[in-house]
């Protein structure tokens, strides 16, 4: 059985290439967001979702939204994932913020 997330360019197709050159693009232009570490930085792809991201060691993510990457946050109390908007009426930085 695969791993669902994977680094081997060799697992990537056309559109896996594609949306990794955007991610690059982005980072060229832009920079990583605030927040983000860059130590170990790897591009990953997910198989399940079909997502293609940056990593770093703390196993944070960060994703295109737009043109611009922003850091994909996750809750560990309910598993909520999303960009900083998708948390609007949440805390994130509050390891409760889904129980409301």
């Amino acid at each position: 059985m695969k791993d669902i997330v994977t680094s081997d360019l060799s697992e990537f197709g056309y559109r896996e290439f594609k949306l990794m050159s955007e991610l690059l693009n982005s980072y060229i232009e832009y920079g990583l967001p605030r927040g983000f570490d860059n130590q170990g930085l790897t591009i990953m792809f997910n198989r399940n979702s079909g997502y293609v991201f940056f990593t770093n060691e703390d196993y944070q993510i960060c994703m295109l939204n737009g043109d611009k990457l922003e850091i994909w946050h996750n809750c560990a109390n309910c598993g909520r994932e999303g960009f900083r908007e998708d948390f609007e009426n949440f805390d994130i930085s509050d390891e409760t913020c889904c129980r409301t």
